[in-house]
């Protein structure tokens, strides 16, 4: 059996061998808003990392807010002396990088099954969550959908701009699910989607939806939860710069138009013993009741990290298939937690809620403490949408009071660690507040 280092090491040299033409590997990694931050490392070094050379990059970079800036978090970035902190490569990430000027490549790296991984991480987060699962013998099976928009690539003022039209010059308003619209836009659609596919990501269906320029791609389904993160974040990263070397960009910002629906990331959950029996089938679809009771229950506890930012927020009202409140239903669109018309084998959640710019470890990380707490609780959900189109549980719909709720829920703090979640609201905090720090033309417009 060969060694990691040694797999690794074959990792390079094959990709050497392959693309001779690339001098250049970057390693990244996603912060807590979901961007990825790394180093550029020459090839040749790279060899040396995977030999097992060590990989230190600071252990504060994780905590950097939505526009890059440290905040003051207990005693870390300020009064820790910003330390350094292992990482590791993820194997089989090491992919060619298409959209860039120069031939370059990427690959993942993290701190989960470092010596000491850092705690609030987001991969390192659903790392434990996932090997938690396992211990008690459950193992998920994932798929994430992912919903985003294509914009004229220069703004208006800083305003997005309608993607126009490749044939006739115009914006784009084929009506939902428009087959024209895709095959209008294919050139693109077709790129992003063969470039995912050259990273390794399982691509399958795109859909256009109802927003103008607005698709959605869905995944396959995976019995590794990392990496199916894995995949949305990826996926997110390549599609833009696809976007910008066809003239557009892409953007997976929740609510870009106030008039046009928001996107969303909408993960299937599925629950398997290791004898590869469909967990939420057994007796009669029981557990499948505990499993939605706690997902709803911690719902409201989660909006942080379901609605990571100001504008997400702005997605949850008055738009189509986005509720307002914690809820569930028999195929239907309408419910945080919708379940899937499916046989026994494939019985699964589809969990709704999340914006398309949250974070992907963090989301099915936070969707899985639910599932868990559900099944170890016993618990019975409320009614389903199906029979009553007026239950639901109120959930915040303010970051402030998003954070408030999740600070101190105690199955959280143990489900996804006290330390993330202390480090994780606090982050929260202050970008919200250094988002309120400027005064905005309409203010003077109403109130000077």
């Amino acid at each position: 059996m060969q060694s990691k280092s040694s797999t690794l090491l074959a990792e390079v040299r094959t990709f050497r061998q392959n693309h001779p033409e690339v001098r250049y590997v970057d390693l990244i990694a996603l912060d807590i808003p979901g961007h990825f931050y790394g180093k550029r490392y020459p090839v040749e070094m790279l060899e040396k990392v995977a030999a097992g050379s060590p990989l230190k990059l600071p252990q504060n970079a994780v905590l950097l807010g939505a526009q890059g800036g440290l905040f003051k978090i207990g005693d870390y970035c300020f009064n820790d002396g910003d330390p350094d902190a292992n990482r590791r490569l993820v194997p089989g990430t090491l992919k060619p990088v298409s959209w860039e000027a120069q031939p370059l490549g990427q690959m993942l790296i993290t701190s989960d099954g470092t010596d000491a991984p850092i705690e609030f991480e987001p991969r390192e987060v659903l790392a434990k969550v996932l090997e938690r699962l396992h211990r008690k013998g459950i193992h998920p099976v994932v798929a994430f959908e992912l919903e985003f928009y294509l914009f004229d690539k220069k703004l208006d003022d800083g305003l997005p701009q309608f993607a126009r039209d490749p044939l006739s010059g115009d914006s784009d308003d084929q009506p939902n699910l428009h087959i024209e619209r895709l095959s209008r836009f294919g050139t693109v659609l077709d790129d992003m989607a063969q470039t995912a596919k050259a990273q390794g990501l399982d691509i399958t269906v795109i859909t256009a939806e109802l927003g103008p320029g607005q698709f959605e791609i869905n995944f396959g389904h995976l019995d590794d939860g990392l990496r199916a993160a894995d995949w949305a974040a990826l996926f997110c990263r390549s599609t833009r710069g696809v976007a910008l070397k066809h003239g557009y960009r892409a953007s997976f910002m929740a609510k870009p138009y106030l008039q046009h629906p928001g996107s969303g990331m909408h993960v299937h959950v599925s629950l398997y013993d290791p004898a590869g029996n469909n967990l939420l089938a057994a007796h009669q679809q029981q557990p499948l009741r505990h499993a939605v009771a706690g997902c709803l229950e911690l719902l409201p506890h989660c909006m942080p990290i379901f609605s990571p930012n100001h504008n997400a927020f702005r997605r949850l009202g008055g738009t189509v298939n986005a509720a307002t409140r914690a809820c569930w239903g028999f195929e239907d669109r309408d419910a945080c937690v919708r379940i899937p018309e499916s046989d026994p084998r494939n019985l699964r959640i589809e969990h709704r809620l999340a914006s398309a710019d949250a974070n992907p470890y963090l989301v099915l990380a936070a969707i899985l403490v639910g599932l868990e707490h559900g099944l170890d609780a016993g618990l019975e959900p409320i009614a389903p949408l199906n029979e009553d189109r007026n239950s639901g549980a109120d959930f915040p719909l303010e970051m402030l009071d998003a954070v408030r709720a999740m600070q101190h829920q105690p199955a959280l703090r143990e489900g996804l660690g006290a330390e993330f979640v202390d480090v994780y609201c606090e982050n929260k905090r202050q970008d919200h507040l250094a988002f309120q720090q400027e005064i905005h033309a309409r203010e003077y417009r109403w109130y000077l």
